[in-house]
């Protein structure tokens, strides 16, 4: 029998615990001082965490088969694993190099259990380092980053929650109502097309086959971590010499010039150029996007849902033989973007692939889209300014998914000043990505240098 106070999973919960898509994040973060094991557990125990539902609750099986969470009493000790040894046997091994490693093998090798929570924080000790684990059923990263800003304290204003530093989006202001209506009736059509290649894709189109390329299984193959450095000054310099341009642009720029110098490097004449590489991009699908407004829902007086609310879009991303015109990628991007960003696909996709067909077609029809496609890209909301965790200076945040047959995943993070993209393989397709991880951010440093001319001459 279930408990009169049991909460029912959500259409997305049940999908993210269905057989294909059992999907764990990873939040990584750096200190710069010793980690205090005690004051860490101190903090864990008092934070806003412990206090949200489904961070105390476990997922219950009722005798009809129906899935629900279940209050329970949080026993810290069994979340955090203490790791007091360095996590490499390789002396020359640095820090980023051994975390990265250590949490590839996490991302195959250990599962969440389900007498507990579905949470845990591994404190690497020899590094400095914390690892917050989630199993994707508790919530989407606007949730996860929501309840970080309420746990977390600036440095400089410790009394003070941080700001958030949005990745850019873009919004239209066309005072031209002819041109308004053409818009119009130019997105309706779109939105017909996009709808369309959504359906089809989860059915029968898939992508060319390249040396990145996943596939059914894949997601249960071993893993590597690597990852690319950018700073947001860069990318803002790069924005500025694309009219209309966004941040978002900007990275979409950088995965499509960066795919393409390493499909040159890797297999130069096995592909035809302008050949399309399809990612699934993920989408925040709610009304207000910044965490400042999405603070109120911890505290349950707003009407925006925690949980998972996000749909995804196509991403297609084009090689060019040699690179091409690094700028080119940019404005491509922004082209495609802006298309989708009003578009209802990213809407389409939440309700035909998590909420329309029960968990298990819902489950299927998305593990089929990521077979069928190439890549995963998601772009998380991060924080302007320093944070402390226990009394500890943060010196990075990032970011990482698990779960599905890509061979790569790509999951980008912005804090302080810059923004970091962890690159996960499946090794056996893609034995170096810090190879790749050096394409993204040598695209991004090319860009630069593109856009250099044309803002010297926008001063004169």
């Amino acid at each position: 029998m279930g408990n009169s106070r049991d909460e029912p999973l959500t259409p997305a919960g049940r999908l993210f615990l269905g057989p294909h898509m059992h999907q764990i994040s990873h939040l990584i973060m750096g200190c710069k001082n010793p980690i205090d094991t005690d004051a860490v557990k101190s903090e864990i125990a008092n934070s806003v965490m412990i206090k949200l539902p489904r961070f105390s609750s476990l997922v219950v099986r009722n005798s009809r088969g129906g899935e629900h969470w279940r209050k329970t009493q949080v026993d810290v000790d069994r979340h955090v694993i203490v790791i007091e040894d360095p996590v490499s046997n390789e002396a020359s091994t640095g820090d980023e190099e051994a975390v990265n490693d250590y949490v590839a093998d996490l991302s195959v090798s250990s599962p969440l259990s389900y007498d507990k929570p579905l949470w845990e924080v591994h404190l690497l000790i020899a590094h400095n380092c914390m690892v917050f684990r989630t199993h994707h059923a508790l919530g989407d990263g606007i949730s996860m980053m929501s309840m970080f800003r309420e746990w977390c304290r600036r440095a400089d204003e410790p009394h003070q929650n941080p700001s958030t530093g949005l990745l850019g989006t873009s919004s239209l202001n066309n005072k031209n109502r002819m041109r308004e209506l053409w818009k119009v009736v130019v997105g309706l059509f779109m939105n017909v097309v996009f709808i369309i290649e959504v359906v089809l894709r989860a059915f029968w189109v898939k992508d060319q086959r390249t040396v990145v390329s996943g596939g059914a299984g894949v997601e249960l193959w071993p893993r590597k971590l690597a990852t690319a450095k950018f700073r947001l000054d860069d990318m803002k310099q790069v924005k500025k010499a694309v009219a209309d341009a966004t941040i978002n642009d900007v990275l979409s720029g950088i995965i499509s010039f960066g795919l393409s110098r390493y499909l040159d490097m890797c297999s130069p004449k096995a592909l035809r150029d302008g050949v399309q590489i399809t990612g699934l991009a993920m989408v925040n699908l709610r009304k207000q996007p910044g965490l400042q407004e999405l603070s109120n829902m911890i505290r349950g007086n707003s009407g925006i849902r925690w949980g998972n609310k996000f749909g995804t879009i196509l991403f297609p991303v084009y090689y060019r033989r040699g690179g091409g015109d690094p700028l080119q990628h940019v404005k491509t991007a922004k082209k495609m973007m802006d298309q989708k960003k009003h578009s209802l696909e990213a809407h389409f996709s939440y309700y035909f692939g998590m909420c329309s067909f029960g968990p298990k077609i819902s489950s299927w029809l998305s593990y089929r889209t990521a077979c069928n496609t190439t890549f995963t890209i998601s772009n998380a909301v991060g924080l302007k300014e320093e944070i402390t965790i226990a009394g500890n200076p943060v010196t990075y945040m990032r970011v990482n998914m698990t779960g599905l047959p890509h061979a790569i995943s790509m999951n980008i993070l912005s804090y302080g000043g810059s923004a970091d993209m962890q690159i996960l393989v499946a090794k056996d397709i893609i034995p170096d990505p810090q190879v790749l991880a050096k394409c993204f951010e040598d695209a991004l440093l090319q860009m630069k240098e593109a856009a250099a001319p044309k803002e010297l001459g926008s001063c004169v």
